[in-house]
């Protein structure tokens, strides 16, 4: 049978940051996870294979806490953050527009 927890601050924070440098970072990797285990929870028995089972035996049936306790043990690595590409300057061909338009007056 698997132990309760002593406290409700497990995972310990400096274990996390340990794994991710930012606690934002840490925070989103973990909001990311943890609704990747409650769809996993609720779509249990639809035949979905995309939806990765928790890869920890947790005693929490909290998604946030398994997700946590996956990023401590180190089953989740970084974050992949994309790249955003600048958008293009578009305000020059609007004002252009503008000015040939005949004003109706």
């Amino acid at each position: 049978m698997v132990e309760r927890r002593a406290s409700l601050t497990e995972p310990r924070i400096e274990n996390l940051l340990a794994r991710e440098n930012s606690k934002f970072t840490l925070v989103t990797l973990a909001s990311r996870r943890a609704r990747e285990i409650n769809d996993y929870y609720n779509h249990l028995g639809d035949g979905l294979g995309k939806i990765v089972p928790p890869q920890v035996t947790s005693v929490s049936r909290k998604p946030l806490s398994i997700a946590l306790e996956e990023i401590e043990v180190g089953k989740i690595i970084k974050a992949e953050i994309p790249e955003v590409e600048p958008e293009a300057d578009t305000s020059g061909a609007d004002a252009d527009a503008a000015e040939a338009t005949p004003d109706a007056g």
